[in-house]
């Protein structure tokens, strides 16, 4: 008899029908074990625990509480395929478990480019110029865990007067649709500049970038007819900026402006602000998965339309 529908209930609707089930599940396929291990209970369908996975990506949920939330809610038992006190419902190992085969087979890595296909095949993504920018993503800090030390992959960087400890997610975004087509990781010590062959495409008419960027040789390679060199401008040491080259940036960050949603995204819709694993190869194979929803979620309305 209920009538009003949830924010939960529309947003997995919409997910529903913009995820590209049929071609992760025939992706992921192979990998998946097709009888239980040592002659036990079969495993889990696998639909499920894609969907499973989904969901805690969505909700920043560990592999416990994504159990728990299993039983505590029915939108997301729905969403799942499970109807509760018919079907099994995964436990943590089970969740666990997937993770680890998807990392263990590189399939985050090739769920990123399947979603980023499908998208191109329903012409979203144009692939005419690219906006390059990195974030940083926290790790914690604090060295009360069994290791009695901070994560060794991590490291600390300046960024204006505040240092930060983690990672950076490098992303190449599509100038017209938003869409990340390309991600590479590093630790948080690594200047944004030394990552930007690896997040173009190589048909680029135009790049996009802040000063950060700068470089003469970079500039140099990418001159030609129709081609557009969107770098910030930076000023000389000790001087400022040309009120032309003021005139330019301005353009350039309304241009570049749309490198930030996909960031948006992660961080704050799907709450990805802190990460879950030690070590930057988990982290990684997580943010393949999780720039691969938030491409869907952000161009979901076009998908549906």
């Amino acid at each position: 008899m209920k009538k009003k529908v949830t924010r939960r209930e529309q947003f997995l609707t919409e997910m529903e029908a913009v995820v590209p089930w049929g071609r992760l599940l025939a992706l992921i396929a192979p990998h998946y074990p097709k009888v239980g291990p040592k002659g036990g209970r079969p495993p889990m369908p696998l639909e499920t625990m894609l969907r499973v996975y989904f969901l805690q990506h969505w909700y920043a949920l560990s592999d416990p509480m994504a159990e728990e939330i299993l039983y505590d809610s029915e939108a997301m038992r729905r969403f799942s395929g499970i109807e509760l006190g018919d079907d099994r419902i995964p436990d943590e190992t089970t969740i666990l478990n997937f993770r680890h085969l998807l990392e263990r087979h590189g399939l985050t890595e090739a769920i990123f480019a399947d979603v980023n296909a499908h998208l191109a095949d329903k012409g979203i993504t144009l692939r005419s110029g690219t906006l390059v920018d990195a974030t940083i993503i926290d790790a914690p800090s604090s060295t009360k865990n069994k290791a009695k030390a901070r994560d060794p992959e991590m490291s600390s960087t300046k960024k204006g007067n505040d240092w930060y400890f983690g990672m950076k997610a490098h992303v190449g975004v599509d100038a017209d649709s938003g869409v990340t087509h390309s991600l590479e990781t590093s630790t948080a010590k690594l200047h944004d500049s030394q990552v930007w062959d690896e997040l173009l495409h190589g048909e680029e008419t135009s790049v996009w970038a802040d000063k950060g960027y700068v470089s003469a040789d970079r500039e140099a390679a990418f001159a030609g007819p129709g081609k557009v060199w969107g770098v910030m401008r930076k000023a000389p040491k000790g001087g400022s900026l040309h009120p032309v080259d003021e005139r330019i940036n301005r353009i350039i960050a309304m241009v570049r402006a749309k490198v930030e949603h996909p960031f948006r995204i992660i961080k704050r819709q799907f709450g990805h602000v802190k990460t879950r694993y030690r070590g930057l190869a988990k982290n990684r194979a997580q943010l393949f998965t999780l720039f691969a929803l938030g491409n869907l979620f952000l161009v979901r309305r076009r998908l549906m339309a």
